[in-house]
């Protein structure tokens, strides 16, 4: 079993009045890697600052392996952070950049406790080089930061972080000036040295790629609280709410009714699923991941729908169809033309069923990604017309 390192309680955090933490309760466990992930203004940001030192809460505690460690300044706690920007010293090479904080420090004589000496060079260069070939930069300790590619700078500023031998490391968007290709490639050269060096990393990032690739553990943050906690796959699989649903991939996210457990309804049709616990005739929302959709014939259809329309992405087409002025995203390897009719069949795991929330109706509708939207038509449909057509 894990043991907890760090501990949120009751933490709130105000600017000129505005609430920007709500009441936080988290904790982080030992050689965890774990992700806050949400949109800009959500409180992330602010959450990494108040752990490392570089903001006091307005109320609430922090504790490090049980200790309350409020008003312990930044350069005391056994935590190291790797900013947006990485600040390193354009005179220095690449060595003096990561032995820089190792020169900056004393420590008791072994001789005489009560003397504070410098650490021994050799003990430098043996850590500085130990740390270069984590991080994959060794044979380049006497390179400029200005002869280096953007990876390789911020490589030099974790193996900065982490020669300093703290037991967390703060990584505040790390990657956000890098080019798609070196992100990915990033992604996985992060993981692999939180691996090797065994501690705990806290990651802040409002993309969702980084946060399910590399994260044990995944934060969810919306308006300074927390809306879920936990594994990559549960997030995906298993959202709370139709914020998370919505910013965890694309979703499709309809109103539905839990007509019993194991039967949602949906535009007048009951479906078969496997989610069960909600009252009898309970308002749902609905979530249907797009590549969990088939397209079928429009006589073998669960629903009968119109591309709007269809956009090439390699591997796939994202197809919008509207069905009754709601535009769903479908993700599939067949060509649908625009103006098509289609027939679509979701099997029964491909739906997941949500409690209704605050933000019920804000998402899963498709319709600015679509060329074509005409309310008027859609709201002029017929009973009748809606029965022999898009509810087949």
């Amino acid at each position: 079993m894990s043991k907890e390192l760090i501990r949120l309680q009751n933490v709130c955090m105000a600017f000129d009045d505005e609430l920007v933490l709500d009441h936080l309760n988290l904790y982080f466990n030992d050689k965890e890697f774990l992700t806050l992930l949400g949109p800009s203004g959500c409180g992330k940001t602010t959450t990494l600052r108040i752990i490392g030192g570089f903001a006091t809460p307005t109320s609430g505690d922090v504790l490090f392996d049980g200790v309350r460690i409020n008003d312990v300044p930044p350069y005391q706690r056994q935590i190291n952070t790797v900013f947006q920007k990485y600040a390193l010293f354009p005179r220095l090479d690449v060595f003096e950049n990561v032995a820089f904080g190792l020169r900056m420090q004393k420590r008791p004589d072994p001789n005489n406790p009560k003397k504070m000496v410098k650490i021994p060079e050799k003990e430098i260069e043996q850590r500085v080089m130990e740390m270069l070939e984590v991080v994959s930069l060794k044979g380049f300790e006497r390179r400029k930061p200005e002869a280096l590619s953007g990876g390789q700078q911020q490589r030099v500023a974790i193996a900065r972080a982490l020669v300093n031998r703290p037991k967390v490391l703060l990584l505040d968007e790390p990657l956000a000036a890098l080019d798609l290709k070196l992100r990915k490639d990033m992604q996985i050269e992060l993981k692999r040295i939180q691996q090797q060096v065994g501690i705990t990393f806290i990651y802040v990032t409002h993309d969702q790629e980084e946060a399910l690739t590399m994260s044990d553990t995944v934060v969810v943050m919306d308006q300074g609280t927390i809306q879920q906690i936990g594994t990559p796959e549960d997030i995906y699989n298993e959202p709370k709410n139709a914020f998370v649903a919505d910013f965890i991939g694309e979703s499709n996210i309809i109103d539905g009714i839990m007509v019993k457990d194991k039967v949602v309804k949906m535009y007048g049709k009951e479906f078969p699923c496997l989610d069960g616990g909600f009252a009898e005739n309970e308002p749902v929302d609905v979530v249907i991941r797009p590549e969990d959709i088939d397209i079928v014939p429009v006589e073998q259809g669960q629903l009968i729908g119109t591309v709007t329309s269809v956009t090439f992405k390699g591997m796939q087409y994202d197809i919008i169809v509207d069905f009754r002025g709601f535009k769903w995203l479908i993700q599939t390897t067949d060509h649908c033309p625009e103006g098509s009719r289609i027939g679509i069949k979701i099997d029964p795991d491909g739906f997941h069923i949500m409690k209704k929330s605050q933000y019920s109706g804000m998402f899963g509708d498709y319709s600015s990604f679509s060329e074509e939207y005409d309310e008027l038509d859609d709201a002029s449909l017929t009973l009748d017309e809606e029965e022999s057509g898009d509810a087949e």
